[in-house]
């Protein structure tokens, strides 16, 4: 079926009452944003190394980013995911959207009322600074909400009679969608928030107005936005909140049918229009629902795996493999598509994920107690830890390591958050200055703040300094891992490692991750003890591409690994 009768049926799903007039003058509409092909690889985000950023945080603006596209490329990283870019008062770090199709002046270096002209200019060199060096460039846009701020929502409050009323959901009282939790437990009372004689739903901030996608104009315009920036050569999107995007008396307004077919078009849109664009889809669910969200090749592209990144942190706590290995069975973590990819990662923008929905409270419980080292780090009463990776590992640069070689290795595609590389730490300042502005004590600003790029370059001239140490390594692994494209491409296949008695060394996680053209093997150890185990293969056919706290007994034909350390192999 092609693409066009794909949309077709997704409208008629969705809007039953609507004829296909408004769809076909859309689609008419939306041939402006054509453009000829330069690329037919499609699936490059299976080899991607993503590394996690914000432009003003990370240098300023979009030309201090281009001034560091030469570090981000000897670093190993070929795929930037821009956190949120977009016009916004900032109130949620960006993610309080209020024009869809502008960047922020002050990321662009221009003042508010700048041409468009300027913008497609400004960031249009940016893009091609960053494709000529290989590095493809995707951005977060918020699905399900915008900021209160948005020209829609300021038009919408004027009146019932207002024909961007439709665009949000009201409600003469606060009982609607009663079933829907509270996702922002301990920040918020509530998912209404009242204006007047009457309430409008969020489902987050009480400042992001939910939109509402029961009306067909939301979707077009939210179509509208993505073939722009598509058309600029973006070359995908993070799809935030896409779980709460259709809601339904009597639900929990989560993974509804029509939330998937609202995916459904939005990919075969683009896939219409310019082939290629990559849709990450942020759902923070169990793998079971998450997988929904590719389809059968038909929704998004990838997706974060949230319950794997808390269970290699209760790994390495526990000194056991049993959390990662029982997370990645088929029990837990079903068969993707052929197409689709999963997203690791240790550390993003936001707290150390503990929700219920994906753990367990007894494992909760384990995590917060064992990492939460600080009460400050507190996110939503226990349901989260707001620290940096360093942090959290309070400066171990062996289990900062370990971290590593286990996010890149174990599957999918890795996902580096800014500074993580050198062991940024916690930013107490920053903290306190978005108190301030926000009005909100979210400890998540703990995790951001600005990179101080003078003192990382004195730092970094210091063989022995924390920050240099880390760097050596992290930079070491990623280019060994882009290398070899069996870590993105590969199957996962675990064994046991065995000790010398004989007996399983749970405390150690082994794995091959094998493609026709290669078969590569990892080894760590997940202890603060030495471990001495059997070699898996014969130590003449190996080859190792990278290893830390590793030694090998030819005598015994057998590998030591020191606290924390692991070896990658490659079988030849």
């Amino acid at each position: 079926m092609n693409n066009i009768s794909l949309l077709q049926n997704y409208w008629k799903e969705l809007y039953p009452a609507t004829g296909f007039k408004i769809l076909e003058d859309f689609l008419e509409e939306a041939e402006k944003y054509r453009v000829s092909a330069s690329d037919s690889q499609t699936d490059w985000y299976k080899d991607a190394i993503v590394y996690s950023l914000y432009v003003d945080l990370f240098n300023k603006d979009f030309s201090g980013l281009l001034d560091k596209l030469d570090y981000l490329e000897d670093l190993g990283v070929n795929c930037l995911w821009l956190l949120p870019m977009l016009d916004s008062p900032m109130r949620d770090a960006g993610f309080d959207i209020r024009n869809y199709d502008r960047i922020r002046a002050d990321l662009l270096g221009l003042p508010e009322n700048f041409a468009k002209e300027e913008q497609e200019n400004l960031f249009g060199k940016f893009l091609q600074e960053a494709h000529q060096r290989g590095i493809r460039i995707i951005f977060d846009i918020a699905m399900n909400h915008t900021s209160d701020q948005h020209p829609w929502f300021l038009e919408a409050q004027k009146s019932p009679d207002n024909p961007y009323r439709d665009y949000y959901i009201w409600s003469k009282d606060n009982t609607m969608y009663s079933d829907a939790r509270l996702l922002f437990k301990g920040i918020e009372n509530s998912n209404w928030e009242p204006l007047g004689d009457v309430y409008y739903l969020h489902r987050f901030f009480s400042f992001q107005p939910d939109l509402n996608y029961k009306n067909p104009q939301v979707l077009l315009e939210m179509s509208r936005n993505l073939l722009y920036w598509q058309s600029l050569g973006v070359d995908g999107f993070r799809a935030d909140a896409i779980p709460y995007l259709w809601k339904e008396e009597g639900t929990d307004c989560e993974n509804r049918p029509k939330t998937h077919t609202i995916v459904k078009f939005f990919r075969a849109l683009l896939d219409h229009i310019n082939p290629g664009s990559f849709l990450l889809a942020e759902a923070c669910q169990q793998p079971v629902n998450v997988v929904k969200y590719l389809g059968d090749g038909d929704e998004c592209h990838a997706a974060y795996h949230f319950p794997l990144m808390p269970m290699m942190y209760k790994a390495i706590a526990m000194e056991d493999n049993l959390p990662i290995r029982k997370t990645l069975s088929t029990q837990v973590t079903p068969a993707l598509p052929d197409s689709a990819q999963w997203m690791t990662f240790l550390r993003v923008h936001d707290e150390l994920s503990l929700e219920l929905i994906y753990v367990s409270e007894e494992d909760r419980k384990y995590i917060h107690e064992n990492y939460c080292h600080d009460p400050k780090w507190d996110f939503r009463v226990g349901e989260g830890i707001s620290a940096r990776l360093a942090e959290l590992f309070q400066k171990d640069i062996r289990k900062i390591s370990l971290a590593y070689s286990l996010m890149l290795t174990i599957t999918g595609s890795p996902v580096v958050y800014y500074g993580d590389e050198f062991g940024k730490l916690n930013d107490e300042k920053f903290y306190n200055e978005q108190i301030k502005l926000t009005g909100k004590d979210d400890t998540r600003f703990l995790v951001r703040g600005r990179i101080d790029w003078k003192q990382l370059q004195e730092d970094l001239k210091d063989p022995e300094n924390f920050h240099t140490q880390v760097y050596e390594i992290i930079k070491s692994l990623l280019n060994t891992r882009k290398e070899h494209p069996a870590f993105g491409r590969g199957h996962t296949e675990f064994i046991d490692a065995v000790n010398l008695a004989g007996k399983n060394a749970n405390q150690v996680l082994a794995y091959f991750r094998t493609m026709p053209e290669e078969n590569i093997l990892v080894v760590n150890n997940l202890s603060g003890r030495q471990v001495e185990i059997k070699h898996p293969l014969s130590h003449n056919n190996t080859f190792i591409l990278n290893a830390n706290g590793f030694s090998y007994n030819e005598e015994k034909e057998s590998i030591i690994l020191e606290p924390y350390g692991f070896v990658w192999f490659e079988a030849v």
